[in-house]
């Protein structure tokens, strides 16, 4: 089945909050204000339709020229495994080609691990680096 790639548009804040419910995202859809002004000041913010329908949608922050952060990337579970997730992020890659660093921050599973590996993502550690999350507790 085909789906069309295209620029967020915030006239459709109210499906991409649907969007993340349904991917259980439910941080973001407890503080809708918050997704609004996110996606808003994001560096890039894309989604994903078929037949009229949203996706998907990534987002990514970052400066455009060294640093690119995919910050979110999900899939309407009816929808995945069937592509849309790779297109939108490859998608994402192809509008910053020159930036120095690609990173993400996601949850270690062998299936997402697997999906972000085979789209050219390798672990942090290879590359004699580690992550580190603000705990709060300093």
């Amino acid at each position: 089945m085909q789906f069309d790639i295209r620029s967020y548009d915030p006239a459709s804040f109210e499906e991409l909050l649907s969007l993340y419910q349904l991917a259980g995202w439910v941080r973001y859809t407890q503080t809708p204000a918050m997704l609004r002004e996110a996606y808003a000041n994001s560096l890039c913010a894309l989604t994903a339709c078929r037949d009229g329908t949203l996706a998907g949608a990534v987002r990514a922050v970052g400066d455009g020229a060294s640093i690119l952060y995919i910050q979110d990337l999900l899939v309407r579970p009816s929808c995945r495994r069937q592509g849309i997730g790779g297109a939108l992020l490859r998608a994402v890659l192809a509008r910053y080609p020159q930036v120095y660093q690609k990173v993400l921050l996601t949850d270690d599973r062998e299936d997402t691990c697997a999906f972000y590996r085979s789209l050219g993502f390798e672990r942090a550690a290879r590359f004699g680096c580690t992550a580190f999350l603000y705990s709060g507790r300093a």
